[in-house]
Formats: structure tokens, C-alpha cells, sequence
């Protein structure tokens, strides 16, 4: 299993960040937030390796919390120390 340190989790939202108005310019799939999250969480399934079935799925239409709870669900077990990605979330969705 692909593990992920919390520096190179800061680093990936951090370049999200960076980039966040050409991100949501080219994907209105919904608020600019859940754009960024959407972003995150897509980047951290390619980081890890995840495979189909371990890939969050949803029913209806996702939004911010779904987002957001996804990438907590799928940084549970692959943090290679721990630590809280609440604070680099939340970075990331204050702009």
C-alpha cells in the first residue's frame, strides 16, 4: 500500500492552491471549493496507487462534505505518520 508523509500532502494542497483559479476555470463542476476538493481528492487517488475498489464512490450528487470526507476516509490508513489533514482542508477551501 502507497502511503503518503504529511509534507507531500501539504505540498499537493498547496499546488492546488496555487492553481485553483485555472482549476475551477476549466472544471465548473460546482463551487470553487468543492472544485478544489474534487481536484484533491483525484490527485490523491493517483498518488496512492488506489484501485477501483478502493475508490470512494457516491450516490447523488457530491458536494464539499463528501469531498471532504472521502479524502479523510482514504488518508486513514496511508498517512506514513500521523496527522491532521482537517488543517490543510481547510487552507485549501479558504480561498
Amino acid at each position: 500500500m502507497t502511503r503518503i508523509s504529511e509534507t507531500e500532502f501539504a505540498r499537493i494542497c498547496a499546488g492546488i492552491a496555487d492553481d485553483s483559479a485555472v482549476i475551477y476555470r476549466h472544471n465548473p463542476i460546482g463551487t470553487e471549493r468543492e472544485v478544489l476538493l474534487w481536484m484533491l481528492l483525484c490527485c490523491l487517488i493517483s498518488y496512492l496507487n488506489l484501485s477501483e475498489i478502493e475508490t470512494p464512490c457516491f450516490t447523488g450528487t457530491p458536494d464539499e462534505e463528501t469531498y471532504r470526507q472521502a479524502i479523510l476516509f482514504i488518508l486513514q490508513d496511508r498517512r506514513t505518520v500521523e496527522f491532521d489533514p482537517n488543517f490543510y482542508l481547510s487552507q485549501l477551501t479558504e480561498i
